[in-house]
């Protein structure tokens, strides 16, 4: 389980997000860091459980550092206010669908899918879709997905149909997605729960179908 001094620090963090309040608690980082990498190790575990590809991945592979790039943003602030971990084939840094858990003051969120992929990886991901639609609705309609789910992540998308698709194809609106996510929010108090652990695994078995149809779109 997720300790509520976690949470606790990443709320201090965004209240006092400088180099000077951060290195005076670097305790408090270096605990909260521990303790995430603790729940990663099982949830490694469980998902292992449902999908052999992340088996043998260590939380160092999947936990994204806390140290923002701040080279090309307005925002300078050092550090992210949350903390997140991509659990996939190869770990963080490889280009597959998989398994992605976050927690900030915010929101918390459970997701899965395939962000932002390279243009020959989205245009394979568009062609397996719109070659077999019928999979696709499939995987996205049936009652697990729709249960914790509903549908997939519309904000990123282009507003009129990828160049060589047709503009009246029946699944047009996910031809035109720039990412394939689907999210899960949760509330605090569930992170906080003893099986918190078991309760996204559930969420992230019931998803595996889209994953697996995606990296198949992408040969991975």
């Amino acid at each position: 389980m997720l300790h509520k001094s976690t949470l606790d620090f990443l709320k201090k963090l965004k209240k006092n997000n400088n180099r000077d309040w951060f290195n005076a608690n670097k305790k408090l980082y270096e605990d909260a860091k521990y303790d995430f990498e603790v729940f990663l190790f099982e949830m490694i575990q469980a998902i292992t459980e449902f999908d052999e590809d992340v088996s043998g991945l260590e939380p160092k592979d999947c936990m994204f550092r806390i140290y923002k790039d701040v080279r090309f943003s307005k925002d300078k602030s050092p550090y992210k206010t949350n903390l997140g971990a991509s659990i996939n084939k190869g770990g963080r840094k490889a280009p597959n669908a998989g398994y992605y858990v976050h927690i900030s003051p915010s929101e918390c969120f459970l997701a899965s899918g395939l962000y932002m992929p390279m243009p020959d990886k989205l245009l394979a991901v568009r062609e397996k879709i719109a070659s077999n639609p019928e999979k696709f609705k499939k995987i996205i309609g049936s009652a697990d997905f729709k249960k914790y789910f509903k549908k997939l992540w519309m904000e990123d998308s282009l507003k009129t149909a990828p160049k060589g698709f047709p503009k009246d194809h029946p699944l047009l609106e996910y031809l035109k997605l720039k990412s394939f996510i689907a999210d899960h929010p949760v509330k605090e108090e569930r992170v906080l729960t003893k099986n918190y652990v078991q309760y996204s695994s559930k969420i992230f078995k019931a998803v595996k179908p889209l994953n697996d149809y995606l990296n198949d779109a992408i040969g991975a």
